[in-house]
């Protein structure tokens, strides 16, 4: 019956050659591929050419199976979860995994058994949406489900998303990823997976979007981290789209050589105008990024004894690793190598080392920089024209000190040595006699450098002593006292 029918329509000359000439045009194709499919292997980065790009049907796709001359046996179906649609005359066939050729190869071979040469095409209405998965190092590795936009099926203006959403949707890539070697995973079929490499620094260098490649269902997009940390590169990376927000609050923390050390909230510029920052606080309006030097300014600047040549950050990586990073200071004032100002993520810390000799000179060169504090506070009490707090540069002598107290107190004060009272990081107190000298430079035995908050003590000279033990001996105590040694008592 049908398959006669069907038969003869098909050996009319003309006709046939016709029809077979227009279904060879007009079986559609789904996919978006930008080229010939790879056989459905399990390859690596290094032997893969081109990526499969056909679109496998899916659990959630909404499709139309045409039976040609049958238009009974015609329809649309939405595919369930499980992939088997249930087709009349035939039954339950699984399209699950399978492009729309091979779908309609598939049910032309089931309906075969019924029909003689069945013409089967099969269309894609409209499309699931793509479930995808997230690894390495962004901000927020998981399962995502991401929209398709524009038309769908056979409208050309359905547009899949790409590699870049997808790292957008993670929230971006961390500054510890290594962007060179991104991999896509996707399945291929029912049963094999093809991986690919992918190199995003090529996009950021020159723009061409071919690594960004458009995504398919199940696909798993993994991030690694970089084994060699390179500063150029890091800082181009924070400024890319698909990178973590730069707006971002992080958490550092800072410890060694500075003033306040301790944990920051650090965004995009949170400084005081003393260069200084209440811990976690993170509430200034931004106005630079937030690198190293800020997060020195947060933590109240350097001290007087910091290595600034042999900074190290320490930078957690989702792999439970941890990149050390060596930062030199000193490179970026002497050369402008701006690249030393690494920009900081959440996670990070900070150490500043203590220098094992201080050079005077560079010293002096630091306290102008933004890596100290605009002043310091010590403490000159005793026998000076001005005593109590004093406000100095960083890295200020300890002549600097006094004679910014006002210096000694003419005849009362002890000029040869005063006591210099330190209280050190680890909560303990040392108090030492320095000699002074005020022709000499800064030197560690007669005009050291002060730190925050050290108390210079000016002592009284032993003729002020005497004269004030004398005072009070013919004070009002001394009166009662001669008196009672006139009664005898």
């Amino acid at each position: 019956m049908l398959n006669t029918s069907l038969f003869k329509f098909l050996t009319q000359p003309v006709v046939g050659v016709a029809l077979l000439s227009a279904v060879n045009v007009a079986v559609p194709c789904v996919s978006l591929a930008q080229g010939q499919p790879l056989p459905p292997t399990t390859q690596t980065p290094s032997t893969l050419t081109q990526l499969d790009t056909n679109y496998s049907l899916g659990g959630g796709d909404l499709i139309r199976v045409n039976v040609f001359e049958v238009p009974e046996y015609t329809g649309e179906y939405q595919i369930p979860p499980g992939g088997a649609i249930n087709l009349p005359l035939i039954g339950s066939v699984s399209v699950l995994g399978l492009t729309a050729e091979q779908a309609s190869d598939e049910i032309a071979r089931r309906y075969s058994r019924f029909l003689k040469r069945p013409l089967i095409s099969v269309n894609l209405l409209s499309p699931r949406p793509i479930n995808i998965f997230v690894a390495g190092e962004v901000t927020r590795p998981g399962a995502y489900t991401l929209s398709l936009s524009g038309g769908a099926g056979n409208n050309p203006g359905v547009q899949y998303p790409t590699i870049l959403a997808a790292l957008t949707t993670a929230q971006g890539v961390t500054l510890a990823a290594d962007v060179t070697q991104v991999q896509l995973r996707r399945k291929i079929g029912r049963s094999s997976e093809q991986t690919v490499t992918i190199n995003l620094k090529d996009l950021i260098q020159t723009g061409r979007l071919t690594q960004d490649i458009t995504l398919r269902d199940g696909d798993t997009i993994v991030v690694p981290t970089a084994t060699n940390f390179n500063v150029a590169e890091s800082r181009n990376l924070f400024a890319a789209n698909f990178a973590a927000s730069q707006t971002t609050p992080r958490t550092v923390t800072i410890i060694g050589e500075v003033n306040r050390p301790g944990s920051y909230l650090v965004t995009t510029g949170n400084t005081d105008a003393q260069g200084g920052a209440t811990p976690n606080s993170g509430t200034a309006t931004p106005t630079g990024l937030p690198n190293v030097t800020r997060v020195i300014q947060l933590a109240g600047g350097i001290t007087a004894q910091a290595d600034v040549r042999n900074l190290k950050l320490r930078r957690p990586t989702r792999t439970g690793s941890e990149q050390a990073i060596n930062i030199n200071l000193w490179q970026l004032l002497q050369s402008g190598d701006a690249n030393q100002d690494i920009i900081v993520q959440d996670g990070d810390t900070i150490v500043i080392p203590t220098a094992t000799e201080i050079n005077p000179a560079e010293a002096t060169q630091l306290a102008t920089t933004t890596f100290s504090p605009t002043s310091i506070q010590v403490g000159v009490v005793g026998e000076v024209k001005k005593p109590g707090l004093t406000q100095v540069q960083p890295n200020s002598s300890l002549n600097q000190a006094i004679l910014a107290a006002g210096g000694f107190n003419d005849a009362r004060a002890s000029s040869k040595a005063v006591d210099l009272i330190r209280l050190n990081p680890n909560g303990s107190v040392t108090k030492r006699i320095v000699k002074v000298d005020f022709s000499a430079g800064i030197n560690e035995q007669t005009n050291p450098i002060l730190r925050n908050n050290d108390v210079v003590v000016v002592n009284r000279s032993g003729a002020a002593s005497f004269g004030d033990t004398v005072s009070t001996v013919t004070g009002p105590l001394g009166i009662v006292l001669n008196l009672l040694n006139l009664f005898g008592l």
